[in-house]
């Protein structure tokens, strides 16, 4: 009965340790350690998709996409996300609309004559052109009329009024004056602040 006994209690410490270590690993190692705050140098993995599942975007086969939290350079709700996450620590978020590239703007859906395109351009409905504004930044935009004289486009950016749900990992942390804590990677997609960003890149709204 002594021998079973003592038996019993070494396999509840031994099982106590295992599930020690399947929390370590499903929580990513991240128990210590630095956390992501506004102004930090950060790398992250990141997938996007749309609420019908739909996959707009991700970083999965490419070098983790590097930004300051805060700085602009992308959607409030994607800054905000990664606020206080830890190395390697993982999260799925859904951003709403509000907090991506917002509600569709009326007065971003513009007409323009069409002699005012190069004639070799044959536009039809739906397609996506790419232009450039009055800074020299380059936008996507969508034709969504034609008639005989004039050629209507959405200078929207293509995720305005949707609902965008994130799996972010943290890859990297990089305080401000401090070296680099986390993997190695040249920046990622994001571009300047006040960018408009690709349909898949969390970049800033622009507006």
């Amino acid at each position: 009965m002594r021998r079973g006994m003592v038996v019993f209690k070494i396999s509840w410490e031994a099982v106590s340790i295992i599930l020690l270590a399947i929390s370590l690993v499903l929580n990513g190692g991240c128990g210590k350690g630095p956390v992501v705050a506004k102004g930090d140098k950060v790398k992250v993995h990141y997938k996007g998709t749309l609420a019908d599942g739909t996959v707009f975007d991700s970083s999965q086969t490419a070098q983790p996409l590097e930004f300051i939290v805060g700085s602009g350079q992308l959607i409030r709700g994607f800054d905000l996300a990664v606020e206080g996450m830890k190395m390697n620590e993982e999260k799925k978020v859904t951003i709403k609309a509000e907090d991506a590239y917002g509600n569709k703007d009326q007065n971003l859906v513009r007409s323009y004559p069409r002699s005012s395109v190069p004639p070799n351009f044959n536009p039809q409905l739906n397609m996506i052109v790419n232009m450039q504004d009055q800074n020299g930044r380059q936008i996507q935009a969508k034709i969504v009329g034609l008639t005989q004289d004039t050629i209507t486009i959405d200078l929207n950016h293509p995720l305005a009024e949707k609902d965008l749900t994130f799996e972010i990992k943290i890859m990297g942390i990089e305080k401000p004056g401090s070296a680099n804590t986390g993997g190695s990677g040249s920046a990622g997609d994001a571009g300047p602040a006040g960018t408009t960003g690709s349909a898949g890149t969390p970049g800033s709204t622009g507006k």
